[in-house]
């Protein structure tokens, strides 16, 4: 595994640990926390779902300086407290400062979430001038 070099103080109990990242790709790993329920059915929010697979994307490009532009995605099955989820991304295309990222999440080998991120190489930090 590569060091990593993008969002390197994330909680990783809330976005997931990495596994694997080398050459355009990661594996990332997470159980869902109670804290992440919607409701006493144990149901998580999608937001966290949403969040491991843009932490997998991110790790996937591996730039101090990658940003999230945009996401088409797809919830495709509903997860619960205490479920384990691995995440893998994979660079599908890099067009200049854009890498488009295919991640799919998994639980058990039933596939729960699917999306494309297109990411973006800057020359800065986003928040310091461009």
């Amino acid at each position: 595994m590569v060091d990593i070099l993008t969002h390197r103080a994330i909680d990783q109990t809330l976005c997931g640990k990495p596994l694997f990242i080398e050459n355009g790709e990661s594996r990332v790993v997470f159980t869902a926390l109670p804290e992440m329920a919607v409701d006493d059915t144990g149901l998580v929010h999608g937001g966290f779902i949403f969040g491991l697979g843009d932490y997998a994307a991110m790790l996937a490009v591996n730039h101090p300086n990658v940003v999230l532009g945009s996401a088409d995605v797809r919830f495709l099955s509903p997860v619960q407290v205490g479920d384990t989820l691995e995440a893998r991304a994979s660079v599908q295309k890099v067009d200049g400062k854009k890498q488009m990222v295919d991640v799919v999440i998994t639980q058990n080998d039933k596939k729960v979430f699917s999306g494309r991120f297109n990411c973006f190489v800057l020359g800065a930090h986003v928040l310091e001038p461009q």
